[in-house]
This record gives structure tokens, sequence and C-alpha cells, in this order.
């Protein structure tokens, strides 16, 4: 992987014209030894995103689809318990209308709370 401070160099190519570089098979110094590191650590990242989209994102991507169709369900069956127990919502619908009514005429339903909801 080629990063602006390592443009694809190879990571046992030592730099051209480094200061420090062993003329004939010494340790390495601690530039060559940074270097190596550096690239060790492109390798394992470059592995570790391969990973994520390989393996983790289809799961998360599986698990969300399961997720959300059992939320849809769960849903759909509330609405279907708020129907039956209320009747339906037309009829809350017309009973919402008829409520306004009678409060823009002056009259107020028995029981109705005309303080603003928080």
């Amino acid at each position: 992987m080629s990063t602006p401070n390592h443009p694809g160099r190879h990571p046992n190519e030592p730099k051209a014209g480094s200061p420090g570089t062993p003329i004939s098979g010494g340790p390495p110094t601690l530039g060559q030894r940074i270097d190596e590191a550096i690239e060790l650590i492109e390798m394992e990242l470059r592995h570790a995103v391969t990973y994520v989209n390989d393996a983790v994102i289809p799961q998360v991507r599986r698990e969300s689809i399961t997720a959300m169709r059992t939320a849809a369900d769960t849903l759909r069956n509330l609405a279907d318990r708020f129907e039956k127990k209320g009747g339906g919502a037309a009829s809350q619908t017309t009973g919402s209308a008829q409520g306004s009514a009678q409060g823009q005429a002056g009259g107020q339903a028995p029981g109705q709370n005309t303080e603003p909801r928080s």
C-alpha cells in the first residue's frame, strides 16, 4: 500500500541514499526497522479491511434484515391490536372531528381536556 511517506517501496528495499544504510549486511538501522513496522501495520490493516468487508458486513446486513422484519411484524401486530380494541381508525377520526367542531362552537365535550399536551 502506498502512502505519501512510503510510495510503493518494497519492505525489504532500502531507501536510496538514506543515511545509516549498512553497506554490507549489518544490523538494520532504526529507520529501516520503523519502515518495516509501517509495512507490517499496513499489511495487517489491509487484512482487517478485507475481513470486515467479506465477513462482518454481510453478517450485519443479514441480522439487520431479520431485525427489521421482526420489528415490522411486531408493529403490524400492535396496529391490529389497537384496531380491534378501539373499533378502527375511521371511528376515531370521526370522533375527533366532532370534538373539534364542538370546541370551535363554544361547547366542550364532557371530560375533554383543552390543555395542550407536552
